[in-house]
């Protein structure tokens, strides 16, 4: 006795199809799974088991294999508990489907009393399952939201396997996705630039850094509001689209993070590890590899506080996802490549004691700590920061009677207009930020005039900027000039964003 059925698996954040083919046959009792299972998908046999005998079915007392196909590829997870339990059924008649289950994918976790729990992932492999034909889904109840997503799909939430036996018996009627809910809104965060008090030249360079989608770097003493100000850059970037949106579903549904009953991730990430994070848990990893920090904040934003802290060999993991968007991982069995789009937006002391240069407490540091602690935040990862600037301290009345400052509200509103811009300058490319330009975009699109070509060839040979630091100001002046709905850059473009290459002056 035999029965097909089919389900999904992830490789990196894309999913694929996977058939799982039950024979029931007469021998010594027997259940077995082939197919290149993995220590998860091995112990389901002891959960469809329970679950089938605790659904009022029988499990059969002779030889049963389960083959998980295509073979050649490692299966993981806890995704296909319901469909084996389904295809035992079939294949010893003790249900009769009656709809098409040949494009039909079925996923769920199985309870020993036979309730569907929830599975990660569900998302990109339904994605990839419907492209591939599949048009509808057996899924637990707690994933129905995430199924919506995938538009056309129609979809059966069960509660427990009961319910899937009443699904494939044609008792039940599933309901066509629509998509999910994407609105385009700003979230209502808790928090606003209003806050800030003082500190205008920095959140000048934090509007700049969200209208280019630049890295951004924040040196000063501790208390002086650097944390206070990265974490309000979230609420000045432009809203997320519906595009990015998907993105950071199928990575939230991968790692488990979408919340209960919603669908889409309709907000941009912000994550902050803390500085004792480890290589896996920063670039990902594993086993089977599974996304790390800069993969979870694809589409927004990066925040590493204490960034003089993290282990030297974790910051050097950010070059790749810096310079290419996207993360590969290498195992014996392959490399797969995770998205990492994101801003950075850094905050270090600018010493061990933290009071280097601060104008009410004398630094306690020697020279001698002040050079390795500069030797820290020196080399190739900080010539991948865009914009670094100087935070000092807030003098006393700046904070008790500092007038009003602008609104993120306010400065969202520049910051789309400037996004505008380079929306309609890249058209018809894979650009679509000035933080992103090659070569090519750089040379198009940021000439400049006999006075700004004289003020950037003193800064080079003056300051000793590298090539990459070069084409940086250049895409800093280019962003300065959208912000001020310049159509070319001019001298004063340049003049500003030299000063935040504070990097180069500092370790000359």
């Amino acid at each position: 006795m035999y029965a097909k059925l089919y389900s999904g698996g992830i490789l990196g954040i894309e999913g694929y199809r996977i058939s799982i083919e039950v024979n029931v046959s007469g021998g010594m009792p027997r259940f077995e799974v082939v197919g290149l299972p993995d220590q998860a998908v091995n112990e389901a046999r002891e959960r469809v088991v329970a679950a089938v005998t605790n659904t009022g079915g029988s499990f059969p007392a002779r030889r049963v294999i389960i083959n998980l196909a295509p073979a050649s590829m490692r299966k993981t997870g806890s995704f296909y508990d319901a469909a084996f339990a389904l295809g035992v059924m079939i294949a010893t008649n003790q249900t009769d489907p009656r709809i098409d289950l040949s494009h039909t994918a079925i996923f769920g976790e199985l309870a020993l009393n036979g309730n569907l729990r929830p599975v990660r992932g569900l998302f990109p492999m339904l994605l990839t399952l419907h492209e591939q034909g599949i048009t509808s889904a057996i899924v637990p109840v707690d994933n129905a939201k995430e199924a919506e997503i995938v538009e056309g799909l129609t979809v059966y939430p069960v509660k427990n396997l009961a319910e899937a036996i009443d699904v494939a018996e044609g008792r039940v009627a599933g309901s066509t996705a629509s998509g999910g809910t994407f609105h385009a809104a700003t979230p209502n965060y808790p928090f606003d630039f209003h806050d800030v008090r003082g500190q205008e030249s920095v959140k000048r360079a934090a509007k700049i850094v969200a209208a280019g989608g630049h890295n951004f770097m924040m040196i000063g003493p501790p208390g002086c509001g650097k944390t206070l100000i990265a974490r309000r850059l979230l609420t000045i970037l432009p809203n997320i689209t519906h595009k990015e949106a998907l993105e950071v579903t199928k990575v939230y549904s991968i790692v488990g993070l979408i919340p209960p009953g919603k669908s889409i991730i309709a907000e941009r990430p912000f994550r902050s590890p803390h500085h004792t994070a480890s290589y896996a848990s920063i670039a990902g990893g594993g086993q089977f590899p599974r996304p790390g920090e800069v993969t979870l904040a694809h589409n927004g934003i990066l925040f590493l506080d204490e960034f003089g802290e993290f282990d030297p060999k974790v910051l050097q993991t950010l070059r790749e996802p810096m310079e290419e968007r996207a993360v590969s991982i290498s195992r014996a069995s392959g490399t797969l490549k995770f998205p990492s789009n994101f801003i950075l937006a850094a905050a270090s002391n600018p010493c061990d004691c933290g009071y280097l240069g601060d104008t009410m407490k004398a630094c306690t540091c020697t020279e001698a700590s002040i050079r390795r602690y500069r030797s820290r935040l020196s080399g190739p990862v900080m010539d991948r920061i865009d914009i670094i600037v100087d935070v000092r301290r807030v003098p006393y009345d700046t904070l008790k009677n500092a007038a009003d400052g602008e609104t993120s509200a306010v400065i969202r509103s520049a910051v789309q207009e400037a996004r505008d811009i380079q929306t309609a300058r890249f058209r018809g490319t894979s650009v679509y930020c000035n933080a992103m330009m090659g070569p090519r975009e750089i040379a198009a699109h940021c000439k400049l005039d006999t006075e700004g070509e004289t003020l950037m060839r003193a800064a080079v040979n003056r300051i000793g900027i590298t090539a990459r630091s070069y084409d940086k100001i250049l895409r800093i002046a280019r962003t300065i000039a959208d912000c001020a709905g310049a159509a070319d850059i001019c001298a004063e473009h340049i003049s500003e964003a030299i000063q935040y290459r504070g990097i180069d002056r500092m370790m000359a």
